[in-house]
């Protein structure tokens, strides 16, 4: 959700204040996200010098 529209639904003066109260659910969103994506997206290779897993086959 846009900071914006919850600091108007909250009668915030200052989209400073909006923030501050709310970032921890901001911050909590963001790793659920990436937690999602890395989910996802499967392992990572970390190593540069191996060749990337071959996608699909027949």
């Amino acid at each position: 959700m846009d900071l914006v529209v919850i600091k108007e639904l909250l009668g915030h003066a200052h989209i400073g204040v909006t923030a501050g109260v709310y970032t921890h659910v901001r911050l909590r969103l963001q790793r659920q996200a990436i937690d999602t994506l890395d989910g996802a997206l499967g392992p990572v290779n970390d190593n540069p010098d191996d060749p990337p897993a071959a996608a699909g086959g027949r």
